[in-house]
């Protein structure tokens, strides 16, 4: 089984990947994605879904605080960047 690598500065992902931890979290806990459909989805292996939801269980904690941060982020950067188009653009013609 491949182990969790730790960027330091960066986020908890899986070995040989660019997928984080939180990414695996947020698919299956928010999702609703099993660990067979996340695992075919992305080019992993079972072990390697299981090992990122085994580390969130063990840092819990610390994981939701960082999607917490990452959606009021995101969530002040869509108030803060004007869209570009207007309302009436935006909605579909009748």
């Amino acid at each position: 089984m491949r182990q969790q690598e730790y960027n330091p500065g960066g986020k908890p992902r899986i070995a040989g990947h660019r997928i984080t931890v939180q990414d695996v979290v947020i698919w299956h806990e928010r999702l609703g994605l099993s660990a067979d459909q996340i695992a075919a989805e992305h080019d992993l292996s079972l072990a390697d879904v299981y090992a990122a939801l085994a580390y969130y269980y063990d840092h819990r904690k610390q994981l939701d605080e960082s999607i917490r941060a990452d959606e009021a982020y995101l969530s002040q950067l869509r108030r803060s960047i004007p869209a570009k188009l207007g309302k009436s653009q935006a909605q579909p013609q009748r």
